[in-house]
């Protein structure tokens, strides 16, 4: 008898915990892959995003089936839901730690740029610059074209250099020819170091 009990206790809490929770798992995985995707898709890498897709599809065929098996279940429905809102949170969150691509970077200041410009150019970042009229008088206008994984760096620039300047960000589908900071990588870095070594 008590055998028995315990056999429908493990049965109940199976079915009003572990199984929630899996499909909880499960389609936070599935909308963060689907997050993960459309960025692939938008950034043209074609070899991966169907990829991706395929997973996405097959975690949410693993989700919806378990809701199939347990309509009577409201847990599994509660999870279902708090499943795809956790997964746009986390796909966000992994889209952002990606950074993949490049935006336009438009700067108007009514400074005078030269120091701007000659900051950016010091990193290696190709800038474009004109002078334009504004409500206030004349501005001057800088275009640069950045790697998103360096947008913060930049700023820090631009607020070093003028911390009064308008700018703003705009997403680049594709870029291509431009003058862009060397990629370090370590036997470049390696390569530098041997180098100025072997001068001294």
């Amino acid at each position: 008898m008590f055998y028995g009990l315990l056999i429908m206790l493990d049965s109940a809490s199976f079915t009003l915990i572990i199984i929630p929770l899996l499909i909880f798992l499960a389609r936070v995985a599935d909308v963060s892959l689907g997050t993960i995707r459309v960025i692939f898709v938008s950034k043209g890498l074609k070899y991966l995003a169907p990829i991706v897709g395929f997973f996405e599809v097959l975690i949410w065929l693993l989700a919806i089936g378990q809701i199939m098996h347990n309509l009577t279940n409201y847990f599994c429905y509660i999870a279902y839901a708090a499943g795809f809102a956790t997964g746009n949170y986390v796909g966000i969150i992994i889209a952002e730690k990606l950074s993949l691509g490049v935006v336009l970077l438009r700067v108007i200041t009514q400074k005078n740029a030269d120091e701007l410009i000659q900051s950016l150019s010091s990193e290696k970042y190709g800038v474009t610059f004109i002078d334009g009229c504004g409500a206030q008088g004349k501005v001057n206008v800088i275009f640069t074209v950045v790697p998103r994984k360096e947008i913060s760096k930049v700023i820090a620039l631009i607020k070093k250099c003028n911390p009064k300047a308008f700018y703003t960000i705009e997403d680049v589908d594709f870029a291509e020819k431009g003058i862009f900071p060397a990629k370090k990588s370590w036997h470049n870095e390696a390569r530098q170091l041997l180098s100025r070594t072997l001068r001294k």
